[in-house]
């Protein structure tokens, strides 16, 4: 069986700052790429260091990926949080939570890591289904 793959690209989220997509279609699933709080429209920081309006746009860039796949948050199955300090767990769970809220909430994985791009102070990314959901 021939596998393909296609590459997912929006206007609404920030460009890669490298050589990847936004995120990739593979079968029935989509893999997000991190996000960090870019303005998808200047390609500048949004939040001034301010751990919880990244953690939103991060989010809003996030969700704006999967829509251009075809998806919603209800229908991650998997992320990944990168926190450049793990004190501020609680704030962006907080966040985090109104998000994935809907449905069976996503498996997950957060870690401490000592710098991220864009001196960001938290990067999220995602895998997805494709299959049914109740959008």
């Amino acid at each position: 069986m021939q596998s393909s793959s296609k590459a997912i690209k929006t206007e609404s989220a920030p460009s890669p700052v490298g050589p990847y997509n936004q995120a990739v279609i593979a079968g029935d699933w989509v893999y997000c790429s991190g996000q960090i709080a870019l303005d998808p429209s200047s390609g500048e920081m949004v939040g001034g260091g301010d751990v919880e309006k990244e953690t939103l746009q991060a989010l809003n860039n996030l969700k704006a990926v999967l829509k251009a796949a075809g998806a919603s948050p209800i229908q991650v199955v998997k992320t990944t949080i990168y926190l450049v300090d793990l004190k501020d767990f609680t704030k962006v769970n907080a966040i985090y939570a109104k998000t994935f809220s809907h449905g069976v909430t996503p498996a997950r994985a957060c870690i401490e890591v000592s710098a991220l791009p864009k001196n960001a102070l938290v990067e999220i990314d995602c895998v997805a289904w494709l299959g049914q959901s109740d959008q």
